[in-house]
C-alpha cells in the first residue's frame, strides 16, 4: 500500500499559477521559482531537476509544448528569455539571459548547450578582468533550427531559420539561412537550400 501511495504521489498533479505541473515526489526538489517574473503557457513541460529564475531582474516566458528537460538551467541574469513553441532543450543546457536571450519555435538544442548573450571586459590591464563589467548583446535563435550536443552560443550571435548547428561547436558569428556549420569557431560547412 505505501509503495503504491508513493508512486501516486510521484505522479501527482498540482495546480500552479493555472498550469498543471508534474511534481517528481519531493517538492524541495522543485526549483522553479514561480513569480511575476516567469510565464508559462499550456502544456509546458519542466523536469523537476531544471532551475528556471528570474535573478536581479528580467522576464522569462515560455510558450505552449516546449519541454524543457532535467539540469536545464534558465537564468536571466537582469536581461530577458523567451522560448517559443514546440521546443525542447535537453538535459544539462544552459541558457543566460544577460544581453537577452530570444528562441524562435520549433527548436531543438541538444544536452551540454550554452548559450551566453554577455562577455567580460579585458581591456584594461590595470584593472581586474571581474572588476571591468560586461558587455552585453542579444542571442537570437531562430524558428525550425537544431542545435547538436554541446555546442555554445556566444553573445550577438543569430542562429537563421533552418540553420543545423554540430555538435561542439563555438559560434561566434551569424551565418545565413538554411545554413549547416560547425566547428570551433564554427564555419559554414554547406547551405540547406
Amino acid at each position: 500500500m505505501e509503495l503504491r501511495l508513493k508512486k501516486l504521489f510521484i505522479k501527482l498533479l498540482i495546480k500552479i499559477n493555472s498550469k498543471i505541473i508534474l511534481i517528481n515526489g519531493k517538492l524541495n526538489f522543485w526549483k522553479v521559482k514561480f513569480d511575476e517574473h516567469i510565464s508559462l503557457d499550456d502544456n509546458v513541460f519542466i523536469s523537476p531537476t531544471a532551475t528556471i529564475e528570474s535573478r536581479f531582474g528580467g522576464k522569462i516566458k515560455i510558450e505552449k509544448n516546449t519541454e524543457i528537460l532535467d539540469d536545464v538551467k534558465i537564468l536571466t541574469y537582469g536581461g530577458n528569455i523567451k522560448i517559443g513553441s514546440n521546443c525542447s532543450i535537453n538535459a544539462g543546457t544552459i541558457i543566460y539571459g544577460h544581453g537577452n536571450t530570444l528562441i524562435g519555435n520549433d527548436v531543438l538544442i541538444a544536452g551540454g548547450c550554452m548559450l551566453i548573450p554577455a562577455n567580460h571586459r579585458f581591456k584594461n590591464i590595470d584593472i581586474k578582468i571581474s572588476n571591468q563589467g560586461l558587455e552585453l548583446s542579444p542571442i537570437i535563435i531562430e524558428d525550425n533550427v537544431w542545435i547538436a550536443h554541446g555546442c555554445s552560443i556566444l553573445s550577438g550571435v543569430t542562429i537563421r531559420k533552418g540553420t543545423v548547428v554540430a555538435a561542439g561547436s563555438v559560434v561566434n558569428k551569424s551565418f545565413p539561412e538554411f545554413s549547416v556549420i560547425g566547428g570551433v569557431p564554427a564555419k559554414l560547412l554547406k547551405s540547406r537550400i
